[in-house]
């Protein structure tokens, strides 16, 4: 399982360098090869390469007369890029990725379980204070909070 939010830099070719707390399990899941893709609100996902093929065979098994899952095939799998962790733990991401995500240099790493989400820093921080302000008393994320145990 992937967790936690991290603050990261990409440097001045793109490069990612991925927590070290995360390298050994990505190494252990794919031998070090990621796919990179895109997601709606304009991140990007990090799959390991065996969690990607799952997600890949879903998608293509969808029928392809729907016009929304031709869509999200067309985002998805068209979009999805290998990459593999350098020996200093980092990944290069395309640039046109890193243009869909107006990734620069300040970006956020958030553990998604299976997978990664990537987000410009600025955005990752915005949208986290808009899901968090409640909208009043029926905001679905506060009732769903409220339904948690601790």
């Amino acid at each position: 399982m992937f967790r936690g939010v991290t603050n990261v830099t990409l440097d001045a070719k793109g490069r990612l360098a991925v927590p070290t707390r995360y390298r050994p399990r990505l190494h252990e899941q794919g031998a070090g090869q990621l796919i990179v893709t895109v997601d709606s609100g304009h991140i990007l996902l990090l799959y390991p390469l065996p969690e990607w093929i799952k997600v890949e065979q879903k998608l293509n098994s969808l029928p392809t007369t729907n016009p929304r899952a031709r869509q999200l095939q067309r985002l998805l799998v068209g979009h999805a890029t290998e990459v593999v962790l350098d020996g200093a733990g980092r990944v290069l991401l395309p640039p046109a990725l890193r243009e869909f995500a107006a990734l620069d240099k300040r970006v956020t790493l958030v553990g998604q379980g299976n997978k990664f989400e990537l987000w410009d820093q600025a955005r990752f921080d915005e949208t986290r204070e808009k899901w968090l302000k409640p909208d009043g008393e029926d905001s679905p994320l506060i009732a769903e909070l409220e339904s948690l145990s601790y």
